[in-house]
């Protein structure tokens, strides 16, 4: 797959990562903030470095939290 386009949500800063299949399709793909992104290329785990400060792990981790609650 080739890397296309990458987009940062406000919020979270999920990385939200489109590709192009082989096949000439797009692939949609999001990463959180407590994910591991060891295995993505340089430039996603670049961006993560930048983006998921620990106040926004901690942010992301409350959130989670806090749904797992009413539920």
């Amino acid at each position: 797959m080739i890397l296309d386009k990458i987009e940062i949500s406000p919020k979270f800063k999920h990385i939200q990562i489109r590709e192009i299949t082989d096949s000439g399709d797009y692939h949609r793909r999001f990463l959180m903030p407590d994910m591991d992104v060891s295995g993505e290329v340089q430039k996603i785990q670049d961006i993560a470095e930048v983006e998921w400060t620990d106040e926004v792990k901690s942010a992301w981790t409350t959130f989670k939290a806090e749904q797992e609650e009413k539920e």
